[in-house]
Protein backbone atom coordinates (compact mmCIF):
# COMPACT_ATOMS: atom_id res chain seq x y z
CA UNK A 1 0.00 0.00 0.00
CA UNK A 2 1.01 3.36 -0.82
CA UNK A 3 0.67 6.64 0.97
CA UNK A 4 1.83 10.31 -0.14
CA UNK A 5 3.66 12.69 1.88
CA UNK A 6 5.27 16.17 1.01
CA UNK A 7 9.02 15.39 -0.29
CA UNK A 8 11.65 15.66 2.10
CA UNK A 9 8.55 15.71 5.10
CA UNK A 10 8.29 12.59 5.22
CA UNK A 11 8.44 11.86 8.74
CA UNK A 12 6.08 15.30 9.91
CA UNK A 13 2.87 13.25 8.53
CA UNK A 14 0.96 12.51 5.11
CA UNK A 15 -1.45 13.81 3.12
CA UNK A 16 -5.10 13.69 4.22
CA UNK A 17 -8.23 15.18 2.98
CA UNK A 18 -10.99 16.90 4.84
CA UNK A 19 -14.33 14.70 5.08
CA UNK A 20 -17.99 16.41 5.10
CA UNK A 21 -17.09 16.01 8.93
CA UNK A 22 -14.55 18.31 9.27
CA UNK A 23 -12.19 15.06 10.11
CA UNK A 24 -8.89 14.58 8.43
CA UNK A 25 -9.03 11.37 6.34
CA UNK A 26 -5.46 9.26 4.97
CA UNK A 27 -5.92 8.36 1.97
CA UNK A 28 -3.93 4.46 1.81
CA UNK A 29 -3.84 3.74 -1.72
CA UNK A 30 -3.43 -0.02 -2.88
CA UNK A 31 -1.88 1.05 -6.27
CA UNK A 32 1.60 2.87 -6.50
CA UNK A 33 0.63 4.23 -10.03
CA UNK A 34 -2.78 5.42 -8.67
CA UNK A 35 -1.02 7.26 -5.74
CA UNK A 36 1.61 8.82 -8.15
CA UNK A 37 -1.17 10.10 -10.44
CA UNK A 38 -2.85 11.60 -7.66
CA UNK A 39 0.40 13.17 -6.04
CA UNK A 40 0.94 14.90 -9.34
CA UNK A 41 -3.03 16.60 -9.15
CA UNK A 42 -1.74 17.70 -6.28
CA UNK A 43 0.97 19.48 -7.38
CA UNK A 44 -0.96 20.60 -10.75
CA UNK A 45 -2.61 23.06 -8.18
CA UNK A 46 0.52 23.93 -6.51
CA UNK A 47 0.70 21.81 -3.55
CA UNK A 48 4.79 21.34 -2.77
CA UNK A 49 6.69 18.43 -4.48
CA UNK A 50 5.01 15.38 -3.07
CA UNK A 51 6.13 11.74 -2.52
CA UNK A 52 4.69 8.22 -2.75
CA UNK A 53 5.85 6.21 0.10
CA UNK A 54 5.40 2.56 0.60
CA UNK A 55 3.66 1.51 3.65
CA UNK A 56 3.09 -2.23 5.45
CA UNK A 57 -0.92 -2.11 5.06
CA UNK A 58 -1.16 -4.41 8.53
CA UNK A 59 1.11 -1.52 9.97
CA UNK A 60 -0.31 1.89 8.62
CA UNK A 61 -4.14 0.86 9.33
CA UNK A 62 -3.32 -0.32 13.23
CA UNK A 63 -1.68 2.92 13.23
CA UNK A 64 -4.64 4.73 12.07
CA UNK A 65 -7.00 2.86 14.32
CA UNK A 66 -4.27 3.76 17.38
CA UNK A 67 -4.26 6.72 17.26
CA UNK A 68 -8.26 7.35 16.54
CA UNK A 69 -7.39 8.70 12.83
CA UNK A 70 -9.89 8.11 9.79
CA UNK A 71 -8.79 6.56 6.93
CA UNK A 72 -9.55 4.86 3.47
CA UNK A 73 -8.19 2.57 1.19
CA UNK A 74 -8.60 3.54 -2.62
CA UNK A 75 -8.47 0.22 -4.86
CA UNK A 76 -8.39 0.89 -8.58
CA UNK A 77 -11.71 0.70 -9.14
CA UNK A 78 -11.98 3.91 -7.20
CA UNK A 79 -11.53 7.44 -8.27
CA UNK A 80 -10.88 10.50 -6.21
CA UNK A 81 -9.64 13.72 -7.24
CA UNK A 82 -8.28 16.59 -5.10
CA UNK A 83 -10.30 19.36 -3.22
CA UNK A 84 -10.58 22.77 -4.84
CA UNK A 85 -9.61 24.02 -1.42
CA UNK A 86 -6.59 23.72 -0.51
CA UNK A 87 -5.58 22.63 2.94
CA UNK A 88 -2.79 22.36 5.32
CA UNK A 89 -0.93 19.44 4.06
CA UNK A 90 1.77 19.19 6.77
Amino acid sequence: MFIITVAGKEKEGAYSVIDDDGEQVLYIFIEEDDAERYSMQLEELDYPEMNVLEVEDEIIIKTCEMHDHRYTVITSDDIVIPPDEQYDYL
